[in-house]
C-alpha cells in the first residue's frame, strides 16, 4: 500500500504524457504544412500550364477558358469536382512596351489563378477554421496575337484616322488597321482618346514615339498593341444587290404626318419582295414621322438623307446600297434608330436577317470587279458619308464603303456600334464610335509560341 500512496514521479509521467501531446502536435502540423506546400507546388504548377494553354488558345475567349481548364485539371485541379472544385480565373494583361518590328511586339499576356479550397489532417481538430484551407497560385503568359478587325481604312497615303476634339473611339476584343504609309496616318489630339486591343500598319511607325501621333492632350491606352509590317487590309466586298430600275419618288408626293417606306411599301420600286429602289431618300422630311420597312433599300443617286425633323420610328432589318454617286447625310439632331440585319436592336430583340448582308447597314458600291457580281465595269462609288450625331441616334451596324472618306461627330451621347470597312475616318466634336471585332474585315496575327513570362 505503501507503494501505492508514493507520490514520486508523477511529475515526470505528466511531462512525458504533455510532451507526447506536444510532439503529436508538431507531427500533425508538420504533416499538414508539408501537404499544404506540396499542394501549393501542384497548384502553381496548375497555373502555369493553364496561363500557357489559354494565352495559345485566345486568352480570356472561351477557348482560352477552356484550354486553361483542361490544362488545370491535367496537373491535379480539376475544375468539375462536386465538392470543393477547383477554380481557374483568367484576366488580360499588357507590357506597355511598343515596338516599330512586327516580330518584335509583345503580345497577349494573359494572367491564370488557380485555386482550390483542401481538407487538412488534424489541423482542424486544434482550430476548425484551418480544417478547409484554400491554396492558390498565379501565373502570367504570353502568346500568338490574333485579333479579328473592327476598323479597316483602305487609303494607302495622308491621314487615314483623324480624332479630335473629345472623339473616341472604343474598340473591345479587336483590331484597327490601315493601309497608309504615310507619318501621320493616325492623329490623335485635342483630347480625342483612342483604344483597341491592336493597332496595325503596313510599315513601320513612322512617328518618333513608335506609334501614331498623339499630341495635345490626346491619347492611345497603354492596352493596345502596336503592329507594323501587316499585309494591306483589303476584305472581300460582298455581292451587289441586283441593279434595278429606280422610280424618282424619294417620299411621299405630299407630305404626311406619318408614313411607311421601303420595300412592299406605296413608295418605291419593290424588286424580288425584299429590296427597294430609289433616286435619293428622305427620311423624316417637313416633320413627318417615317417608319423603315425590312430589307435592302438601294440609293441609285441622290442623297439618303436622315433629316432633323419629326422621329424616326425604326429601321430593324435594313441594309442601305448607294451606288450611282449616292451619298449618306445624317444631320445634326436627327431622330435615327438603325439596325443592321440581325444585330441587336434598341429595345432588345434581334433584327430581321437580311441575307448576305446581315450586319451590315450602309453598304457604298466598292467599284468593279471589287463586288462579284456587279456587272458593269465602274469605278464604285466614293461620295462622302456624313454622320452627325446626338442623343436620339441609335446605329447598330456595319459600314462598309472602302472608297469613302467619312465623317464622325457631335455624337457624345447617341450610340454608333459599328465595324467599318473605309478609305478614311474623321473624327471630330465628341463624336464617339464603339467598334467590336468583325470576322468579316479580316484581323491582326503575330505568331508565335505561347510562353511563362511570371
Amino acid at each position: 500500500m505503501k507503494i501505492f500512496r508514493d507520490e514520486r514521479g508523477q511529475a515526470t509521467t505528466f511531462m512525458a504524457l504533455f510532451m507526447g501531446i506536444v510532439m503529436l502536435g508538431f507531427i500533425a502540423f508538420a504533416l499538414d504544412v508539408g501537404y499544404l506546400f506540396q499542394k501549393k507546388r501542384m497548384a502553381q504548377a496548375a497555373a502555369d500550364a493553364a496561363a500557357l494553354a489559354a494565352a495559345e488558345e485566345g486568352a480570356t475567349t472561351a477557348n482560352g477558358q477552356n484550354a486553361a481548364n483542361i490544362a488545370a485539371t491535367l496537373n491535379g485541379f480539376s475544375t468539375t469536382l462536386s465538392t470543393n472544385p477547383a477554380t481557374v480565373t483568367l484576366s488580360t494583361l499588357s507590357s506597355g512596351n511598343y515596338s516599330s518590328s512586327a516580330s518584335a511586339v509583345p503580345t497577349n499576356w494573359v494572367n491564370a489563378v488557380v485555386s482550390q479550397p483542401i481538407h487538412t489532417f488534424f489541423l482542424g481538430a486544434f482550430n476548425k477554421t484551418m480544417s478547409t484551407v484554400t491554396v492558390s497560385a498565379s501565373s502570367v503568359a504570353a502568346g500568338g496575337l490574333n485579333v479579328s478587325d473592327c476598323l479597316c481604312m483602305e487609303g494607302t497615303t495622308g491621314t487615314v484616322l483623324n480624332m479630335s476634339n473629345n472623339a473616341k473611339f472604343t474598340g473591345g476584343n479587336c483590331a484597327i488597321r490601315e493601309n497608309s504609309t504615310s507619318s501621320n496616318a493616325i492623329t490623335v489630339v485635342g483630347s480625342a482618346s483612342l483604344c483597341s486591343q491592336a493597332i496595325g500598319t503596313v510599315t513601320s511607325w513612322n512617328d518618333t514615339s513608335g506609334g501614331p501621333n498623339v499630341n495635345n492632350g490626346g491619347s492611345v491606352c497603354s492596352t493596345a498593341t502596336l503592329v507594323s509590317g501587316l499585309a494591306a487590309c483589303t476584305p472581300a466586298m460582298p455581292n451587289v444587290p441586283v441593279d434595278a430600275n429606280c422610280s424618282a419618288t424619294s417620299g411621299p408626293s405630299s407630305w404626311t404626318a406619318s408614313y411607311t417606306t421601303g420595300p412592299n411599301s406605296a413608295y418605291g420600286t419593290t424588286i424580288n419582295g425584299n429590296t427597294v429602289c430609289y433616286n435619293g431618300l428622305t427620311v423624316n422630311g417637313n416633320g413627318e414621322v417615317t417608319t423603315l420597312n425590312p430589307g435592302i433599300y438601294v440609293i441609285n443617286g441622290g442623297t439618303l438623307h436622315f433629316n432633323s425633323g419629326g422621329p424616326n420610328l425604326g429601321g430593324n432589318g435594313v441594309v442601305f446600297y448607294l451606288t450611282n454617286g449616292a451619298n449618306l447625310l445624317i444631320d445634326n439632331g436627327a431622330n435615327v434608330n438603325l439596325v443592321a440585319g440581325g444585330n441587336t436592336q434598341s429595345g432588345g430583340g434581334t433584327a430581321p436577317g437580311t441575307g448576305i448582308y446581315n450586319g451590315i447597314l450602309f453598304y457604298q458600291d466598292p467599284g468593279y470587279p471589287a463586288a462579284a457580281n456587279d456587272a458593269t465595269s465602274d469605278a464604285g462609288d466614293s461620295s462622302a458619308i456624313s454622320i452627325q450625331g446626338g442623343s436620339t441616334v441609335f446605329i447598330n451596324g456595319e459600314i462598309v464603303a472602302p472608297l469613302v472618306a467619312v465623317t464622325l461627330g457631335n455624337g457624345s451621347s447617341g450610340t454608333v456600334a459599328a465595324s467599318m470597312v473605309v478609305k478614311s475616318l474623321t473624327m471630330n466634336g465628341g463624336g464617339t464610335l464603339t467598334s467590336s471585332a468583325s470576322t468579316n474585315l479580316g484581323n491582326v496575327s503575330v505568331g508565335g509560341a505561347s510562353y511563362l513570362v511570371q
